[in-house]
């Protein structure tokens, strides 16, 4: 109770100290970012950082007036250590956005001291569908694992994948995509044999792959975070079950741009749904993956780059229409129905549930460039999220 106290005690007074009088006192505007620099999760924070860095360096560090000035904190995807991250953040170092969050247990954990401080939080990264509804201080910029999931869901139906297993992570974003695929799937007239879920933390994907293989579905459908789909990609093959008649498919996750090199010509055909892919033809796109590449010594954007490229890009619209002079309401109030020109395509910010509303593409990996891609092949358009769709 007294460390509950004391919390809001000090909460109550970063919401003081960032009231909008001391906003036009102040020429600095901060934006503290809280990712996974390191552990299991490190990928999506060097590539958020990046992109986030990238978007800076083209587009100025002043806006409004104010003075950009970025604080990076290394969570290592630990939600404990966000909570705390976030709250020194807001109180010690009175950042005036909280942004990035790699994993939904740290965006979850952040969310109270979001909403206590009147803090915008961007998600820029994590997944899971009710993220949003955590606090109304919440805009996300990454996606929701529903909106790929249901995609996968019609297209299986649709090219003779009738007996699916499901492997996903034992987290929010896994659960979201295990039962909007599955939900699909069986609207669609196929059928879950088998839902397997695998641990987050050191996963052993293994005797699962195994299980599978004894299963003899048409498809094995998979979901695992940013950085993990080489290992499954790895285990799949090395059973065989590609010649066993097995397709793999699954979320972007699986084929990550960052990792899809490195995954060899046994991905090749593999077909997953996904809001970005770096070989999308766009004239944006393309500028955005060759300034993206450049500055960081050919390292390939994936779509947690995208994720955190768009929601600076959120975050400077809403100073600019704010004219520097907003507190966390006024900044909140120009994030939503934001309508642009992503990388990924067009998107807007749902001004009711202050989701991203993008196109999925149905993808396959194909060789093309001398490199190995997931070239898109067919889009659904303007895609809300089905967990907030009713």
């Amino acid at each position: 109770m007294k460390k509950r106290i004391l919390l809001s005690a000090m909460l109550a007074g970063a919401a003081l100290a960032i009231s909008p009088s001391s906003y036009a006192q102040d020429n600095v505007f901060k934006i503290g970012l809280i990712l996974p620099m390191t552990g299991q999760q490190a990928s999506t924070g060097k590539q958020i950082e990046a992109a986030v860095r990238l978007y800076m360096a083209q587009n100025g560090n002043t806006v409004a007036g104010k003075k950009i000035e970025l604080i990076i904190k290394d969570d290592a995807a630990t939600p404990d250590v966000t909570k705390r991250l976030a709250q020194e953040l807001v109180v010690n170092d009175k950042v005036n956005v909280l942004g990035g969050f790699g994993v939904t247990p740290a965006a979850l954990a952040a969310a109270p001291i979001a909403t206590q401080s009147k803090t915008p939080l961007v998600v820029m990264a994590a997944a899971t569908s009710s993220i949003t509804q955590a606090s109304p201080y919440i805009v996300r910029t990454s996606f929701t694992l529903p909106q790929a999931a249901v995609a996968m869901g019609d297209w299986a139906a649709k090219n003779d994948i009738k007996k699916v297993v499901t492997l996903v992570s034992d987290y929010g974003p896994g659960f979201d995509a295990e039962k909007y695929f599955k939900d699909r799937l069986a609207f669609n007239g196929g059928q879950v044999v088998e839902s397997l879920r695998v641990p987050l933390r050191n996963p052993d994907f293994a005797p699962f792959l195994q299980k599978v293989r004894d299963l003899k579905p048409d498809a094995l459908f998979v979901f695992v975070p940013s950085g993990a789909g080489a290992a499954v990609m790895k285990q799949f093959l090395e059973r065989g079950m590609d010649k066993a008649g097995i397709r793999l498919i699954g979320t972007g996750d699986l084929t990550d741009d960052d990792q899809l090199n490195d995954m060899g010509d046994g991905a090749l055909g593999v077909v997953t749904s996904h809001h970005y892919s770096a070989a999308h033809p766009s004239a944006v796109n393309k500028k955005f993956v060759e300034a993206f590449e450049k500055a960081n010594k050919g390292m390939r954007p994936n779509f947690m780059a995208v994720g955190g490229y768009d929601g600076m890009r959120v975050i400077y619209e809403a100073l600019k229409a704010s004219k520097g002079n907003g507190g966390g309401d006024a900044l909140l109030a120009a994030m939503k129905g934001q309508i642009f020109e992503s990388p990924r395509g067009p998107m807007f910010i749902d001004a009711q549930t202050r989701d991203v509303v993008h196109n999925i593409y149905i993808r396959k990996v194909q060789k093309q460039n001398g490199g190995l891609y997931n070239v898109e092949f067919d889009t659904i358009k303007d895609v809300k999220d089905p967990g907030k769709a009713k």
